[in-house]
């Protein structure tokens, strides 16, 4: 499709060069004309007042007299001080329109050659997935979907947190009070039991700290002296050395959470192209920490604990490895990144984690420059994202107060059944398609509702509200695709054929929806350099709402006259099909009927 800034650019360039003379590298000021003006496109004049030697006004009347005399397309210009507005004429939004009709991949870019990582959701294998882990996903998974729409290939890839010391804590508090139980035995899902372990290993931590405090000992020595947690830390250690029975008891209660994430997984839409296992990493993070020790980098306590002093750098001391050998999560994260870029030539690796990880990230870039490798931290992103708060304030995974996932994706299913019942939007459904209507409409607007917001801003989510069809949300958009997808079903039972000569005079109302979609790939661009999706749920809003004011306006079936009926009808479908491509871009799914 032609680029219409680049078009009017050029333009306008060879108007003031013909009037001024040539412009030699110099920028000229067009932007889109701003809503409460008259216009498509803006040109400021205030730059080239000393070619023209004439007032603000004067300069803009004569660059827009010139204009509408030799481009064509030019239907009308107004001045506003030292701003010249033009206007389009309604066959250059025709043209416009027929190459979006035309172009099958309208709002995909082409290839680009370069490879992307993206790693996302990044579990404990001691919990199950929460609300917290649903932004993690939607947003991982959608800027992949927008990072491809911009013609990079991306890979995307789950980093399973497998290991350490947290894992340990479900491991021991199962060995000694699950009497045996199981996923089948229970009829949990297996991270539910699991998950189930952690809070039990944090209550029973608990007590024993309370019980050494009334003993006499300080709350900081009971902490680290409770018989459980060194219980767990020997875990730890006899894991690290592969212990059969330990290992068995790990392998077990992981195969578990798997299964249980699985399920999630599928569940929410998102999937993985890889997925790594810090078990199977953190013993080359050891292996680079050993090989930062032999060039100096780092350096080792008397403790045998193993750190980097990043104090020139503006942060701090960063430890390595413990002191009895157990690595951290820098030690891994290393690793990790190592295997990453070597065995597939990265251009990017953008690691979707929360804020509170943002000094976390600061400092792996860092080291990995430090142990020789900038190619590599260079090209590292942290798309750092703000937590999910509720109403009742925030979750706590050891007390057991975090919003489930399955809980809450149930949750937000059965209420677009109950809602969409109340408003009759599933009258004409079977029971199988209200089932499925449901689904797809729990699903968007929990999505939608998430991923609408700055991926930077910490948000207040509301799962009621988010299911509301009125406003900025997932379910008003479903909707506006399913009306859409009505409206060209009765057209094509009436037996209105959609293909042939259309009506060639637009309205403003439907110049403005061609405007709006053509404006679809450079948003989907910009999504792609802000990795964000939010970018791409305002636009969609913005044209389902513009077009909602258009249908509620003028009759399109009943329009009389069938060049206009048929060009209108051609509008309406051109504006469901980037509805649903942008809502994929969302990982949303629109209904046909609803």
């Amino acid at each position: 499709m032609k680029h219409i800034e680049t078009y009017i650019a050029q333009a306008v360039r060879g108007a003031v060069e013909s009037l001024y003379g040539p412009l030699a590298d110099e920028q000229l000021q067009i932007q889109k004309t701003r809503r409460e003006f008259e216009g498509d496109y803006t040109l400021v004049a205030f730059p080239l007042l000393r070619r023209s030697r004439k007032s603000p006004e004067a300069t803009a009347t004569e660059i827009g007299e010139y204009m509408q005399a030799h481009v064509s397309e030019i239907r009308s210009f107004n001045v506003i001080k030292g701003f010249l507005n033009l206007t389009l004429d309604s066959s250059f939004w025709q043209d416009r329109f027929a190459e979006i009709v035309a172009d099958e991949h309208f709002g995909e870019a082409p290839a680009t050659g370069r490879t992307v990582m993206i790693e996302y959701s990044s579990p404990n294998t001691n919990k199950p997935l929460h609300l917290g882990h649903i932004r993690n996903n939607l947003l991982g998974y959608s800027v992949a979907q927008i990072l491809k729409a911009n013609g990079h290939k991306v890979i995307k890839v789950n980093l399973v947190n497998d290991r350490g010391i947290h894992i340990c804590k479900s491991m021991l508090a199962w060995k000694l009070y699950g009497n045996g139980e199981t996923p089948e035995s229970t009829g949990m899902k297996g991270d539910h039991l699991v998950g189930k372990y952690y809070v039990e290993f944090d209550k029973h931590y608990k007590a024993q700290v309370k019980e050494l405090m009334a003993q006499g000992m300080s709350e900081d020595e009971a902490k680290k002296q409770a018989p459980i947690l060194r219980e767990a830390q020997e875990m730890l250690r006899k894991w690290e050395a592969k212990d059969p029975e330990v290992y068995a008891l790990w392998e077990r209660m992981n195969g578990w959470v798997y299964a249980g994430f699985d399920v999630t997984y599928k569940a929410l839409g998102v999937d993985f192209d890889k997925v790594y296992y810090e078990s199977q990493t953190y013993l080359l993070g050891k292996s680079l920490v050993e090989e930062g020790l032999r060039k100096g980098v780092f350096y080792r306590r008397e403790d045998n604990s193993v750190w980097i002093d990043l104090r020139n750098d503006g942060l701090d001391e960063k430890l390595l490895l413990r002191g009895d050998g157990t690595s951290v999560y820098m030690t891994q994260d290393l690793g990790t990144a190592y295997r990453r870029f070597e065995d597939n030539r990265l251009d990017d690796m953008i690691y979707v984690v929360g804020n509170e990880q943002n000094y976390h990230f600061q400092v792996l870039k860092l080291v990995l420059k430090k142990l020789g490798y900038p190619e590599w931290s260079d090209h590292i992103t942290h798309l750092s994202y703000g937590m999910v708060e509720l109403p009742e304030g925030k979750m706590k995974s050891r007390e057991g107060t975090v919003v489930d996932a399955d809980d809450l994706i149930a949750d937000m299913v059965a209420t677009a059944r109950e809602m969409s019942a109340e408003l009759g939007k599933l009258a004409d459904c079977s029971e199988a398609e209200a089932d499925a209507v449901s689904t797809m409409v729990g699903l968007g607007a929990l999505k939608y509702f998430i991923l609408k917001v700055d991926p930077k801003k910490t948000m207040l989510f509301d799962p009621r509200e988010s299911i509301d069809f009125n406003g900025n949300t997932g379910p008003f958009i479903q909707y506006t695709h399913a009306r859409i997808r009505s409206l060209l079903r009765k057209a094509a039972e009436a037996g209105i054929e959609l293909q042939g000569d259309a009506a060639a005079e637009y309205l403003p109302e439907e110049i403005a929806l061609v405007k709006l979609l053509t404006d679809y790939p450079a948003t989907v661009a910009a999504a792609g350099a802000d990795f964000a999706p939010s970018i791409i749920g305002a636009y969609v809003y913005e044209l389902s709402k513009q077009f909602n004011g258009y249908y509620h306006d003028h009759a399109i079936l009943r329009e009389e006259r069938a060049e206009v009926r048929r060009m209108r009808l051609q509008l309406a479908g051109q504006v469901a099909r980037v509805i649903r491509s942008g809502m994929a871009l969302l990982g949303i799914d629109v209904p046909e009927r609803m």
